[in-house]
Order: structure tokens, then sequence, then C-alpha cells
């Protein structure tokens, strides 16, 4: 409990010790790496380029996924994606 002006300056400065290290701890997490698929990154559009043009030239997924650059889940989602933008390509 505090009872004079000493012991108000005293919690004072405990609890700003305690909130710089919560800040500190908070930008740790704050710049940490999630991991996972990075969308629409420059490593990821390269891939769905490559992708795209092979489609576009009439080769099939399962021929594109046998090359060995990408899996089969991954040129899915890049069908997916190139059919979305297809669609959105059609209506506007």
């Amino acid at each position: 409990m505090i009872n004079n002006l000493k012991d108000a300056l005293e919690r004072i400065e405990i609890l700003e010790k305690e909130n710089a290290q919560l800040k500190e701890e908070l930008e740790k997490y704050r710049e940490r790496n999630y991991g996972g698929r990075k969308k629409h990154n420059d490593a990821w559009m390269a891939s769905y380029h490559d992708f795209a043009m092979k489609f576009e030239s009439g080769m099939t997924i399962m021929e594109i996924v046998n090359e060995g650059k990408i899996s089969r889940r991954t040129a899915y989602r890049y069908k997916a994606y190139y059919e979305e933008l297809k669609q959105k390509g059609d209506s506007n």
C-alpha cells in the first residue's frame, strides 16, 4: 500500500521497469517469422508466371508437375489463382 510520496515513486519506478521489459517482449513477437507460404512474394510470382506460361501453352497440370519444379498441390493452387484472374478479367 502506498502511504507517502517515496512509496509512490518507488512503485512508479518498478512499474516503468516492468513496462520496458514487456515492450521488449512485445517487439520480439512483432518481429517473429511466422513461416509458411508467402503468397505473392517475388519467388511465388516467378513460379506462378512460369506455371501460367506452361499452362497457357497447353501443358496439363500433371505434365507441369512431372517436371519436378512444383508439387501437385501447388499446381492446383496456381490453377485456381489463374482461373480467378481470368474470371475477373472477363467480367471487366
